[in-house]
């Protein structure tokens, strides 16, 4: 077995028991992760990426969130709009996670805390943490943005509630290269419409 083979199967078992950790906490991020799993990887599959590709991709979606451990219960269950210093607060959660899994020392960590770190990065460079822009912003980053975006809309949440389909495609679309990677957008439409994730027209 190679070494990176070895190394997989602690960095799964470490991202399981972090979900774990994290669902303690709130169970509706660890859910929301698990779905963004599954959307993300069918983008991939998609997009013919390699076995290892789909594995960074995986680890990716499933840690996107973990930074919220780090974030304080009032901001993290909060039922209404932010603050300006509670919106400040939580976007800290993708250098929290980046944080989390470099430190875990794993071969992949570097990778993967790079996707956590600019999750939340725009097309446009409107995100954040660091305003990258275009495709400044690593792929599986711009992968996840769309398939959390997704997510986040199709499911009813304390601020609003879910979604249909289409609406959440208006949304995706009116965002495309403003939040959104145009090209990859044009490829989610396609998959989205097959995928089992895909919402209810009659939400």
């Amino acid at each position: 077995m190679s070494h990176s083979q070895c190394d997989a199967v602690p960095l799964i078992k470490i991202a399981q028991s972090l979900s774990t950790a994290l669902g303690e906490r709130d169970l509706h991020t660890r859910a929301h992760s698990e779905r963004v799993v599954q959307l993300s990887a069918e983008l991939g599959i998609h997009l013919d990426f390699s076995q290892r590709e789909l594995e960074l991709l995986a680890l990716g979606a499933q840690f996107h969130d973990i930074g919220k451990i780090g974030i304080p219960d009032q901001v993290l269950h909060k039922a209404t709009p932010f603050e300006e210093d509670e919106w400040a607060c939580m976007q800290q959660h993708t250098v929290i996670g980046e944080r989390i899994i470099l430190a875990l020392g794993s071969d992949k960590s570097t990778e993967v805390a790079r996707i956590i770190r600019h999750h939340h990065e725009n097309f446009d460079g409107s995100g954040y943490p660091d305003k990258l822009c275009g495709t400044d912003i690593p792929l599986f980053a711009r992968i996840l943005s769309l398939a959390d975006s997704y997510d986040a809309i199709a499911v009813t949440r304390p601020y609003h509630q879910a979604r249909r389909h289409q609406a959440i495609m208006d949304i995706l679309v009116s965002e495309g290269g403003i939040k959104h990677d145009p090209d990859l957008l044009h490829a989610f439409t396609a998959v989205i419409e097959k995928s089992e994730m895909r919402a209810r027209d009659d939400a």
